[in-house]
């Protein structure tokens, strides 16, 4: 078998196990959200479809989680199962066309992320680099941009397509909510391209790879807050959802959606979570690195060649750590969205458009306009390869710090003022 034919066949296995194993997850992250909601706002979860019909585990009905683990199964059953219904006075085609539209962009993002190091595998005397994830662009984070404006199409024709003032309605909404968040998601991650000098994701992580403090998170705490509003926006999640505003809407883009397609679009919405997550955790959490460095020794005791079936790996004990502290970040990632989502009501739609033209976009410009003066008076100039001073972390967190604090002295202004003049 040639060099190429080989490297195909990996290619082919990373894209099933990673996209297997992210689509199997969303259940169980729409089951989770229904547990850690119900136990937010102190009410009974799903505590029914479990494993209470297997002999001597009747005692387990009501306990936490596992009371109702097969939820996910019996909802995707479920809508597998019902009806899809079509309204006479469709587009069929664009209704047909909109799910798919806004399913396929979220799975395309997954091709960009690195969820671990590079792993060496040798069969016979070939030697192949293994990427933990499925490909790597010198252009990811533009990849990524020009991946997530093609999502908002399949809204816009979902509502379009269904010929309904309140679907048409939630359609219009997304189209302005994505056009208003779009701008401060590009220009929230200006600042770490401007330090990094980069637009890799995998070099975005070798950025921070020493330890916690070297995360990004730190040298750029007021765009890693705008890029995260911004992203709950663009993912249409509470409190920023307005497109699926079901007391005003139905149920908004979706509203005459049903079975397979309504999944599509609910399976879309989850696994975009699970994606902004990655791409957050991976720019800003040190991606798939841990809290610290291990000793070098530790390295190379795990990073032992391992023979398998007349394959030789090296570097399996580095891609399962990386593995472990990748998923933990994302994990407390969805819960964090799912906190928001119990707590915080949703916005009036001018308030959603004032947030993010007269707040957001604001902030965005002066954060940039203040990391590039902070990288040229206290950097110097920057050399590749070379760990960032530890004198530009602290001064790009101290600036993002007053950042935060004088944005934070306008918004209380504004709110007085406001509240004095609607007395």
């Amino acid at each position: 078998m040639s060099e190429l034919a080989i490297q195909n066949i990996i290619y082919i296995v990373k894209i099933l196990v990673i996209f297997g194993a992210v689509l199997t997850a969303v259940p169980f992250m729409v089951m989770l959200e229904r547990i850690l909601i119900a136990r937010i706002q102190h009410r009974v979860g799903p505590n029914r479809v479990g494993l209470d019909f297997i002999p001597g585990l009747g005692f387990l009905k009501n306990k936490f989680i596992i009371g109702g683990i097969l939820q996910a199964i019996v909802d995707g059953a479920k809508l597998f199962l019902k009806e899809d219904i079509k309204p006479l006075v469709v587009d069929r085609t664009l209704h047909t066309l909109a799910p798919l539209l806004t399913l396929v962009p979220a799975i395309l993002i997954l091709a960009i992320v690195p969820f671990g190091p590079i792993i060496d595998l040798w069969i016979g005397e070939s030697h192949f680099p293994v990427l933990a994830g499925i490909t790597s662009f010198p252009i990811d984070v533009l990849f990524y941009f020009a991946v997530t404006s093609v999502a908002v199409y399949g809204l816009i024709l979902a509502g379009y397509a269904s010929n309904s003032k309140y679907s048409l309605l939630g359609g219009v909404r997304s189209s302005a909510q994505m056009i208003s968040y779009e701008l401060t998601l590009a220009l929230s991650l200006a600042g770490v391209l401007l330090i990094a000098g980069t637009l890799s994701l995998r070099d975005l992580v070798a950025v921070q790879a020493p330890g916690v403090w070297e995360w990004n998170l730190w040298r750029q705490p007021l765009g890693a807050g705008l890029f995260l509003l911004a992203g709950m926006a663009e993912l249409n999640r509470l409190p920023f959802d307005l497109p699926e505003g079901e007391g005003e809407l139905g149920a908004g883009f979706h509203t005459e959606y049903s079975s397979m397609k309504f999944a599509m679009f609910f399976m879309a919405e989850y696994m975009n979570m699970f994606t902004f997550s990655a791409i957050f955790t991976t720019i800003f959490l040190g991606g798939f690195h841990g809290l610290f460095p291990l000793p070098e020794a530790v390295y190379v005791t795990i990073n032992q060649p391992v023979g398998l079936l007349g394959f030789e790996i090296a570097g399996i004990g580095s891609l399962l750590l990386g593995l472990f502290w990748f998923s933990v970040k994302v994990f407390l990632m969805l819960c964090f969205f799912v906190l928001v989502r119990g707590t915080l009501p949703r916005f009036r739609y001018d308030q959603l458009m004032d947030l993010g033209w007269k707040v957001l976009f604001p902030a965005a410009v002066l954060n940039m306009v203040v990391t590039a003066v902070v990288v040229a008076l206290v950097a110097g100039p920057l050399v590749a390869d070379e760990p960032l001073p530890g004198r530009l972390t602290l001064a790009l967190l101290a600036a993002g710090i007053v950042q935060i604090v004088i944005i934070d002295m306008i918004l209380s202004a504004r709110k007085k003022r406001l509240l004095r003049y609607a007395h």
